[in-house]
């Protein structure tokens, strides 16, 4: 006999390729689905599967191991990866024609040493530093990173198929880092040009971008948030059509009375102010439940909001029911899409002091993730 999953992250895929079609749509341009973080939570392969489907011409990870499990895992596509360090080996990656990305001219070198030891030229994206102050050549270094770039593309060495920035404040359409950081990537492009680079994608946006910044769409745009649904401006109103695809959820544990004066949890950091009772839910800051949760976020149990009550312990939570005696096993919806009172991810971010992107990122652990199609009815785990 099987036990059902005493808590449980549920991905609807149907909500992947919906997100992925509306961006398309919306921006009109190559879409780049960014999968990594595995899939943001939402499991990177199947969200990788229905990106596809839905059109994406280019999937993209921040690691060289994440781009071997899309290539063991069959994806034939483009993948676009960004984060490597001093000695990585890029062997694997240049076999796969995978396209890597250059910072520096050191990362250059290695990139060479690697595509001569393979006997193949790489495929290759610049990046470029345009006020992030994060990855990317800065300002003083470009001329002498285009002209090395051309002069392994002309030995044979590589093919740079782009160039790329990305942005500090997209969420932010009023905020002048944007203005400011797509002239110095023009500027970027134009050097480029004159150095003699014909890179396929040039590239600024990421979700915030696509939706709010036309002008900073280019050749691509880079969704990740905005491909699970989540919302990558959330004080903006912009009206895309997004549908949330993670919802996660537990089975009700204990249920028991409270009396006025009792306290909950470590720290006793929350005490009964009367008569109630309380709900124990199996799912902690081991699954990754933020401990800035305590006190603040809520959940649904029987289509009613609850408090969470107390300090959030590694493996269990206690809301507050208000009185309320559900059964034992009913289904508690710490966050999912909106409607039918589910708090969403969005909830527990501005709750916990967060962004929505780490709210579904973390969480994890030891709940088992299942995955459902709206249009075609079937589940998979």
């Amino acid at each position: 006999m099987t036990s059902p999953p005493r808590a449980e992250i549920v991905v609807d895929l149907d909500a992947i390729r919906h997100n992925v079609g509306v961006l398309r749509e919306l921006t009109g341009v190559t879409m780049i689905t960014v999968v990594k973080a595995d899939g943001y939570g939402h499991g990177m392969l199947p969200v990788a599967r229905a990106a596809r489907e839905a059109g994406s011409e280019w999937l993209a990870v921040a690691t060289l191991d994440e781009v071997g499990r899309l290539r063991a895992a069959g994806d034939t596509g483009r993948i676009l990866t960004w984060l490597t360090v001093p000695d990585e080996d890029y062997d694997d990656a240049i076999r796969a024609d995978v396209d890597l990305t250059a910072y520096s001219l050191g990362e250059l070198d290695e990139i060479e040493a690697a595509a001569r030891y393979v006997g193949s030229p790489a495929r290759l994206q610049l990046k470029v530093d345009t006020g992030l102050s994060r990855g990317g050549a800065s300002r003083r270094e470009w001329e002498a990173f285009f002209a090395r770039a051309l002069d392994g593309e002309r030995a044979g060495h590589w093919r740079v198929t782009g160039i790329w920035s990305h942005l500090a404040c997209a969420d932010e359409p009023g905020h002048p880092a944007n203005d400011a950081q797509e002239a110095s990537f023009r500027e970027a492009l134009a050097l480029a040009d004159e150095a003699g680079l014909r890179p396929e994608l040039r590239h600024l946006a990421n979700s915030a971008a696509a939706v709010l910044r036309p002008s900073a769409r280019f050749d691509a745009v880079r969704c990740g948030i905005a491909t699970y649904g989540l919302d990558p401006a959330p004080t903006v109103d912009h009206g895309t059509d997004l549908r949330p695809a993670m919802t996660a959820r537990a089975n009700l544990a204990l249920v028991k009375h409270l009396e006025a004066g009792d306290s909950v949890s470590y720290g006793h950091q929350w005490t009964a102010p009367g008569p109630t009772t309380v709900g124990l839910v199996p799912v902690g800051y081991g699954e990754g439940i933020p401990v800035h949760a305590s006190n603040v976020a809520e959940v649904r149990v029987g289509g009613k909001r609850c408090p969470v009550r107390g300090r959030v312990c590694m493996d269990q939570i206690i809301v507050d029911l208000g009185g309320d005696e559900p059964a034992v096993g009913s289904d508690v919806v710490l966050f999912g899409p909106p409607g039918e009172g589910r708090p969403t991810a969005q909830d527990w971010a501005e709750a916990c002091g967060t962004i929505n992107y780490e709210i579904v990122t973390r969480i994890g652990g030891r709940m088992t993730r299942r995955y459902v199609d709206t249009t075609a009815a079937v589940g998979a785990v």
